[in-house]
């Protein structure tokens, strides 16, 4: 205690204005730092003032706002200390200017607020351009407000949902229709579930009466489906479908993906075309890089010719699994059993990916000679070359073919950060399937019979996740929108579903799916119930070894 206070005894006089304006930070105590201001200014050869110091006076301003008592004092030294700053020559950092830009959204000037944002360049950040956003939803300048929004994407900055949920309330407020469908569909593309207020602001949009006159009348339903096809389900993007009043419901989704009030199938959204053939280019690309190239092109023309797979298995990542004991190694047992599950749930054999090295060490072992040759006959195994990385092998394949892959690798080495992460997540959760062992039996953990997030139906209707910790997704409540008409006669077709008293029965239908779930060759449903599972084709079973001698 007697250091502490021999220490601030010793502190210089700007050492002692710093501390003093600290405290008014962390406290934001607006009247003592005016205080500590005005004294600065009247002893110039005393206190020099900084960029640090006018920022931290411009924070404490900023944050001063919400308390009505010092909302005009707030506003009034702000402006003050930030002409100060331009006539000591000080140059505004982003931190100066995105508190100079609160200062004018608090009086209504979004106009202003936009322009001091624009004023750092590419420096911006969501935050500068926020106060002249929520300025211009909050003041229902809707064409101000759309303005900000293509200037922060022309920078790259990437809009959340307080940003999304602005513009869509006052794309609402306005009735621009248009504006509200692809508002809805950004919030698809940004977030998983929504917030309470930005549901609200959902509901209050289908709740009005302008919403059932907006909407095709007719449609093509061939191109519905198609483009929900090529987009990698879960939506179609061509605008409002049908006419009628909209019925908004909180509802839960079964374990099959099913709605439990409206009877609609959710799927398990994949990216779409075009991101998977960016994707399969990327991985490709940078697996050149760092590759042998002439190893690497060898595999992409090996795998034209030889496509017919709807899996591909990490076979280090499946031989390894649990195997750091004494007398662990890699086990066939296991690599076997995985690829034996595959091909008894689509009647194919997978493509196995595994080292040249460990693939030369396992033919030398006769128990297992017969089956891998075989394997290497029927095209079913790959080996890697010698100092290559099967990781961009195996993710190349996946990718490339709109397979599964099996493994339990979660994909976070550098490698695959360098892919980035925009759809990254998307794809694994579509495409991955874990595994465990219960006994020696192997388990397959299959990608969700749903996605998480908002989706759109071939018929027009809307599912919208709320956000919310849950202990089973099924517990989770959704808005469940659709048109009036529509709904009833669903109800009608569905009303098995919507009874309590079919819920285990649904339970049921769920296992049965997650047991036959397979991929498409042409990168269709996952799940065989939805009807989108593509024709599969038989190869003859290959030979397996004694049970006896595939024992790890």
């Amino acid at each position: 205690m007697d250091k502490a206070k021999n220490k601030k005894k010793n502190l210089t006089p700007e050492g002692q204005f710093r501390l003093s304006l600290d405290n008014c930070s962390k406290t934001k105590d607006l009247s003592t730092a005016i205080s500590l201001y005005e004294s600065a200014i009247s002893e110039p050869s005393t206190i020099r003032l900084s960029n640090n110091h006018f920022n931290s006076f411009l924070y404490i301003c900023s944050n001063s706002f919400s308390d009505p008592s010092t909302k005009n004092d707030a506003i009034q030294f702000g402006f003050r200390v930030f002409e100060h700053m331009g006539s000591c020559n000080i140059t505004p950092n982003e931190a100066t200017v995105t508190a100079v830009a609160r200062l004018a959204a608090a009086t209504d000037d979004g106009d202003r607020a936009f322009e001091l944002a624009k004023g750092v360049g590419n420096c911006g950040k969501l935050r500068t351009y926020g106060p002249a956003l929520f300025c211009f939803c909050k003041m229902g300048e809707a064409d101000k407000a759309y303005q900000v929004e293509e200037h922060m994407r022309s920078l790259g900055l990437q809009l959340e949902e307080a940003e999304l949920a602005g513009l869509l309330m006052v794309s609402v407020e306005n009735e621009r229709e248009e504006k509200v469908y692809q508002y809805l569909h950004k919030l698809r593309m940004s977030i998983r579930s929504v917030s309470d207020s930005t549901a609200e602001i959902i509901q209050s949009w289908f709740g009005g009466e302008m919403t059932s006159k907006v909407g095709l009348s007719y449609w093509d339903m061939d191109q519905v489906k198609e483009a929900i096809l090529q987009n990698g389900g879960g939506w179609h993007g061509l605008g409002w479908l049908g006419k009628g009043k909209w019925l908004a419901q909180r509802s839960q989704i079964a374990p099959d993906g099913r709605c439990l009030t409206c009877g609609e199938q959710l799927v398990c959204v994949d990216i779409d075309r075009a991101e998977t053939e960016r994707f399969a280019e990327s991985v490709a690309s940078l697996a050149m890089e760092r590759e042998v190239h002439s190893n690497f092109k060898e595999f992409q023309d090996w795998l034209e010719k030889h496509s017919d797979y709807d899996a591909v298995v990490d076979a280090a990542n499946v031989g390894l699994f649990q195997q750091n004991f004494a007398e662990g190694g890699f086990s066939i047992a296991q690599l076997v059993a995985v690829v034996k599950e595959l091909h008894n749930r689509s009647n194919k054999w997978p493509l196995v990916i595994l080292h040249k090295k460990r693939v030369r060490t396992l033919l030398e072992n006769a128990g297992y000679r017969e089956l891998l040759e075989e394997w290497i006959n029927e095209k079913i195994l790959y080996g890697t070359p010698f100092g290559s990385n099967d990781d961009w092998y195996w993710l190349h394949a996946a990718v490339k073919r709109k397979c599964l892959l099996v493994t339990n690798d979660e994909m976070r080495d550098h490698i695959f950060e360098l892919l980035g992460s925009s759809f990254f997540a998307r794809w694994k959760e579509r495409h991955q399937v874990k595994y465990t062992f219960v006994k020696r039996e192997i388990k397959l953990l299959m990608p969700p019979a749903y996605s998480v997030v908002i989706q759109e139906s071939e018929n027009g209707s809307w599912h919208v996740p709320l956000a919310g910790e849950v202990v089973e997704e099924s517990s989770r409540t959704w808005l469940c929108i659709t048109r009036q008409a529509s709904c009833e006669s669903d109800n009608k077709q569905h009303a098995s579903v919507v009874e309590a008293s079919q819920v285990s029965e649904l339970v049921q239908i769920a296992a049965s799916c997650h047991s036959d779930s397979f991929t498409s060759q042409n990168g269709g449903s996952l799940n065989k119930c939805s009807g989108l599972a593509g024709k599969r084709k038989e190869r003859s079973p290959s030979p397996t070894p004694p049970h006896s001698s595939l024992q790890s």
